[in-house]
């Protein structure tokens, strides 16, 4: 018998907290492919070939019970599931064996058990090998405290741990990836390299896990101990002090490209608005000084009210719901159930046009939507009445997207340009050319609350700051007074072309989300100007859409929900991110899209994601289930976008035909 010894990775940094080997024995015959088991407290392995030996974890002097009565190799064994009386049956090709464990240590503590030799074997030459699975065991990482693993949500802690020849495995069932893994070669004082054999055990006193290997080549057994949680940290968590954040967590930095725009705008505007005091300044001075002749009163303000409010009107119950609605702001109702009613359904466009793009405005009463046919059009949430109809552009509308204030729109197409309307007036009040851009503009929308536009183009960003002139002059109407200043500009690791652009525009935050033709994600970090991380092989395609959990003004949800992200890509599914640990959480993947980009969407609670599919039907998941709960039918062709009211229960989706569908809550 060895001393239990503490195990150090090949490269010299310390692992006790990992892993253990707590007990190593040599059998005279080989072991490879023998049946192993595990109890909470104790192992069970076949010596010589035909003797059971127990080893019990709580024993002190770490004695090994031999059990003797099978003339024939011992094939398979297993511990029953009580726990007083201890059993475990042994089977070979003679007999099949039931023993009591208590009773079996009761008669040998008057006498000494052998102990085998533990000569050590000297280690041959290493083969590479396949991944065979030799064990598979429940890992419940749910046990262990949020402060060991906080890398994981307590929706994905449901894990299974694979055992190999080579290692061990922690596969997480929720996302089909492996959260952590064990090689034994990166061990230097383990004694099993190559495993024949495995049984795992976890153990809920300690939450310790309890593994025994049989050696491939030989007849070494040994006990392990492991730390799941020491485990999962030290894989996932290497830099837990430099984690990133989707609400802003510091000042903007002096360096920062945010800063410079805010700053040059605010010099800007002080600099005016001295101008215009001192263009005010009037002396006091008097211009008559006969006696009997009135002062022309040119310095003193006016006396005549030139317009008086109606302060006396009764209210009849006339006015608009709308109007109704906003005085009385009701929050959104977190446990609110699916909207899976059907609602109104309309024609987005006389023919068959493609919808490409869809969004709700703040306040939740005001649906946009970008057509194939090159317009936008805006529809009241209930989808009723006409439309407003916003038309300029030469090329599909392939982006949307609302101000924080609701005051202006958003449009790119494919025709190179930007435009920004005014949504109460459908007027254009900002016009950015083709010949600004070198490629088509792919996303574009509003950031840091309205202070720049964010846009893609080819394999940068732009980060513009833009001025809108509101002032009223006829003469000189079609002349565009307002303007935009591009404040910098930043391109992908490898000058791919982005296919979507994500940011945070209803609070500040420094993180903009960029996906690219490599199959990457990348994180920005606008106040430090630069790329912060990498997600590689986000997809097996290229991802399509990148949606982040925003909320909205209706309900309020933690603050590291808003770290979550969702993206897409065709005939791969949607994922779900956590930007914290740049890891996917969660794989949703039982909606049909082969081969077009269907949107996703996030509900305002954070509790519910939708999709589009290409069997008609629209997708709703919930955040702690990898299948879909509810199917929504009722569409006649591809559901290509999705959308959310922020300010009620309700989903608005639209086709590839040009409808648009309304559900409501029951």
């Amino acid at each position: 018998m060895e001393n239990p010894q503490d195990i150090f990775s090949s490269n010299g940094g310390c692992l006790s907290d990992i892993v253990i080997e707590k007990y190593l024995v040599e059998s005279k015959e080989s072991v490879s492919h023998v049946q192993l088991a595990c109890s909470m407290q104790d192992c069970a392995f076949p010596l010589d070939g035909t003797e059971l030996c127990i080893w019990n974890t709580k024993d002190p002097s770490h004695q090994l019970l031999i059990l003797r009565g099978h003339h024939q190799p011992i094939t398979a064994m297993a511990f029953g599931n009580k726990v007083n009386p201890l059993l475990i049956c042994s089977a070979s090709l003679d007999y099949v064996i039931m023993w009591n464990l208590d009773e079996c240590r009761e008669k040998v503590l008057q006498e000494e058990s052998q102990l085998p030799s533990t000569s050590a074997l000297g280690k041959g030459e290493q083969v590479e090998v396949t991944f065979p699975v030799l064990r598979l065991a429940p890992c419940d990482l749910s046990l262990i405290p949020n402060s060991a693993c906080g890398c994981l949500s307590s929706e994905n802690t449901r894990c299974v741990w694979i055992g190999s020849s080579v290692g061990l495995f922690v596969f997480n069932l929720a996302n089909l990836e492996v959260e952590a893994a064990l090689y034994y070669k990166d061990f230097q004082s383990l004694s099993i390299l190559l495993a024949g054999s495995c049984a795992l055990r976890n153990r809920t006193a300690d939450q310790k896990v309890l593994c025994l290997l049989a050696s491939l080549f030989g007849g070494k057994i040994a006990v392990l101990e492991i730390n799941p949680a020491a485990l999962v940290r030290a894989q996932q968590c290497p830099s837990m002090g430099q984690s990133l954040s989707v609400p802003a967590s510091s000042c903007v930095l002096p360096t920062s490209p945010l800063y410079l725009g805010i700053a040059k705008e605010k010099s800007t505007k002080a600099a005016s608005e001295q101008r215009r005091a001192a263009r005010n300044v009037m002396k006091d001075q008097c211009l008559v000084f006969h006696s009997k002749v009135r002062s022309s009163g040119y310095a003193s303000a006016p006396h005549v009210t030139m317009f008086s409010p109606k302060t006396n009107i009764k209210s009849e119950g006339k006015g608009s719901s709308r109007s109704r609605s906003s005085c009385a702001r009701e929050a959104y109702p977190v446990e609110c159930a699916v909207p899976t009613k059907p609602g109104p359904q309309v024609a987005a466009a006389p023919t068959c046009t493609r919808v490409c793009c869809i969004q709700y405005s703040g306040d939740g009463q005001w649906l946009a939507c970008g057509l194939a046919n090159h317009l936008l059009l805006v529809f009241d949430a209930s989808l009723t009445g006409t439309p407003a109809v916003f038309s300029g552009h030469d090329g599909a509308v392939n982006a949307v997207c609302w101000s924080q204030d609701r005051r202006w729109l958003l449009s790119a197409a494919r025709d190179g340009t930007l435009r920004m309307w005014s949504a109460r007036g459908a007027e254009l009040a900002l016009l950015l050319g083709k010949d600004m851009f070198s490629k088509p503009i792919q996303s574009a929308q509003f950031y840091y609350i309205d202070a720049f536009i964010l846009l893609s183009s080819g394999p940068e960003f732009q980060l513009l700051r833009y001025h809108i002139d509101t002032c009223k002059d006829e003469i000189k109407r079609y002349k565009q007074k307002s303007k935009s200043k591009l404040i910098c500009r930043l391109s992908t690791t490898g000058a791919v072309d982005m296919t979507s652009l994500s940011a945070v525009n209803d609070f500040y935050s420094h993180i903009v989300l960029a996906a690219g033709r490599n199959r990457t994600v990348e994180v920005f970090d606008l106040n430090a100007g630069c790329s912060a991380a990498v997600i590689a092989e986000a997809h097996s395609r290229p991802v399509h859409q990148i949606c982040q959990n925003k909320g909205s003004s209706f309900t309020t949800q933690q603050p590291q929900a808003y770290n979550l992200f969702l993206t897409t890509a065709i005939g791969d599914g949607m994922r779900l991110w956590d930007l914290r640990t740049l890891r996917c959480e969660r794989h949703f993947e039982g909606h049909p899209t082969r081969g077009y980009p269907c949107g996703i969407a996030f509900s305002p609670c954070g509790r519910f994601a939708a999709c589009g599919a290409e069997d008609r039907h629209a997708y709703v998941y919930e955040m702690g289930s990898s299948t879909f709960s509810h199917r929504l039918a009722g569409h006649t062709d591809t559901v290509t976008g999705v959308a959310f009211n922020p300010s009620a229960p309700q989903l608005a989706t639209a086709t590839l035909d040009g409808k648009l569908q309304l559900f409501l809550a029951e």
